[in-house]
């Protein structure tokens, strides 16, 4: 069955700052979402908003149509950027409390803890301190404990950061998988090419305010044409400042990605790209997700 979890009109401040301005969008189930932004720009406020830890001056949080109260909260899952674990508990113990604050019984909880705990591959550190365990392993657990109760929305904030890639392939891959599930899943992060990866959708706030917002695919097609170019021993693009019609998007690793104006001849970029060097890569592109927030943040 699908669901959806929507935030309407969502307004809060702190003094002068005003760190929700009127947000609104929506996450619906059967998908990850990425939820994106500047440092400041109101991601947690946000996602704090959705369970009740911060004061709204106006608008609402729905699931499936109905405001969301404290019974609907029961049936959510939150992993917080800041640490929410009890560091002297063992991590068994803690994941299977935390299972009983949110209902499930004594059997249930132990039983929802072993498979959380061997499905994110940290089973073997049941018996170890929270605090004792790496950053990586402490993420795993976090999840776990946002997990354990079995979910039907899961809200995110930097799920991702300060992990090695193998932890980063198991979470993400739990993360697709309960989307696949039909839950709602929500994720904050500013590591681009992996939300590019992970995501189906996102939604870009700015000061507040939701800026850009659609799937993947259709930011990644839409606007001028894109090229990326890379040319042997040169890697500051300083060749294609001056070509009438194109900008420069991107200097990365070496490679520059340009974008193309309708007036704009490919054929007039390559011959400049060749008076600088011997070209080995010349390809039109999608647009990055780096692109996109680029563009989205600087309007």
């Amino acid at each position: 069955m699908s669901s959806i979890l929507e935030l309407h009109g969502l307004t809060r401040r702190f003094g002068a700052v005003t760190a929700l301005d009127g947000l609104s969008f929506s996450v619906p189930s059967g998908e990850v979402v990425g939820f994106l932004g500047p440092n400041g720009a109101g991601k947690t406020t946000a996602m704090r908003a959705i369970f009740g830890l911060t004061d709204l001056e106006s608008g609402s949080v729905r699931w499936n149509g109905a405001l969301v109260g404290p019974a609907e909260r029961r049936r959510f899952g939150y992993m917080p950027e800041e640490r929410g674990l009890y560091p002297n508990m063992l991590v068994a113990e803690e994941v299977e409390y935390l299972g009983r604050l949110h209902g499930l019984g004594a059997a249930g909880a132990r039983s929802a803890t072993k498979l959380w705990l061997e499905r994110l591959e940290v089973a073997d550190r049941a018996t170890s301190k929270v605090e004792t365990l790496s950053h990586g392993n402490q993420q795993r657990v976090q999840l776990a404990a946002a997990l354990v109760h079995d979910p039907e929305v899961l809200v995110l904030d930097e799920p991702l950061a300060g992990l090695d890639p193998t932890a980063i392939d198991v979470i993400g891959q739990v993360l697709v998988d309960q989307a696949k599930a039909g839950r709602c899943v929500l994720i904050s992060s500013h590591q681009l090419d992996l939300v590019e990866d992970l995501c189906e959708s996102v939604a870009i706030v700015d000061h507040g305010r939701l800026v850009v917002s659609g799937t993947v695919d259709e930011l990644a097609t839409k606007g001028a044409r894109r090229l990326a170019i890379r040319i042997e021993g040169d890697r500051q693009g300083a060749w294609a400042q001056t070509i009438p019609g194109v900008t420069v998007s991107e200097i990365q690793g070496g490679e520059i990605r340009l974008i193309l104006e309708d007036s704009a001849e490919s054929d007039v970029v390559l011959d400049a790209a060749r008076t600088a060097g011997r070209v080995t890569k010349f390809v039109f592109e999608r647009r990055r997700l780096s692109e996109v927030f680029r563009e989205a943040v600087s309007r």
